[in-house]
């Protein structure tokens, strides 16, 4: 009940932001510039749907999904950075942890409730392709897919953000250590195809640990529309650390 209490109170802490409605308005902004210039761009080559392998549900999410998703990257620190900074900086959070309540219930309660707007942000970015269907057959499990995909490295990304944001009361610098340890978790996909020379001249993968620890490798998946079970745990289980984290931390200062 707590728990519920305390996302509702959050949730509507975060719509009476200025920020918050700027931040809507910038996304739903830049990602229809994409969503029409994708369609621009399919309506000037239809050949490229000649191909059976593509389609548009995967021209257009592949587009707007993979933009947005680098766009959810840079914005969720900002949404994340006063969730615990400010009010330790305040004194409001002396108040929460000398409240009757633990504290599982107020780290998940405010999570739920930036899980919340990141569910506004992502239907109204999800209606856009979604308004391609009276005009064009989409493969709405892909599209299903890779909206649970993005869904899921948004909520991931939170947990990050709301575990930074514990350890300071400087949002300005919670926001900033959010989006650099983001970022790394993002680039180091970029070593999954990093070799090393090994005995008897083969070559070792010594990138496939970063392949794991990739954010993007996990939801290239999703967006393919592969339902993968390692993918979702892999988000859940960053998901928990971080949230476990932040308890951890918290029950420090409390203490």
């Amino acid at each position: 009940m707590n728990t519920l209490f305390i996302a509702q109170h959050e949730l509507r802490r975060i719509f009476v932001s200025p920020l918050a409605w700027a931040i809507l308005a910038v996304i739903q902004l830049m990602l229809g510039v994409v969503f029409l210039l994708t369609i621009v761009d399919l309506m000037s080559n239809p050949g490229i749907l000649m191909d059976e392998t593509v389609g548009v549900t995967e021209i257009v999410t592949g587009s707007l999904f993979g933009f947005g998703s680098l766009l959810f990257l840079l914005v969720v620190p900002l949404l994340t950075m006063r969730m615990f900074s400010e009010e330790r900086k305040s004194g409001s959070l002396d108040l929460y942890l000398s409240a009757p309540i633990s504290l599982t219930e107020l780290v998940f309660g405010k999570f739920l409730g930036l899980l919340g707007f990141l569910v506004v942000m992502l239907a109204l970015a999800s209606i856009m392709p979604w308004s391609l269907l009276p005009a064009s057959p989409l493969d709405t499990g892909r599209l299903f897919s890779g909206m649970l995909g993005l869904l899921l490295m948004m909520a991931a990304f939170g947990a990050a953000g709301i575990f930074i944001s514990s350890l300071t009361e400087q949002p300005v610098i919670a926001a900033v250590v959010s989006l650099v340890v983001l970022l790394l978790l993002w680039l180091v996909g970029f070593f999954k195809d990093w070799t090393m020379p090994w005995f008897g001249g083969q070559e070792l993968a010594a990138g496939k640990p970063f392949g794991y620890l990739s954010m993007t490798n996990h939801f290239d998946s999703f967006l393919l529309g592969l339902f993968d079970t390692a993918d979702l745990i892999y988000y859940l289980l960053f998901i928990a650390v971080f949230l476990a984290l932040t308890i951890q931390r918290l029950d420090m200062e409390r203490h």
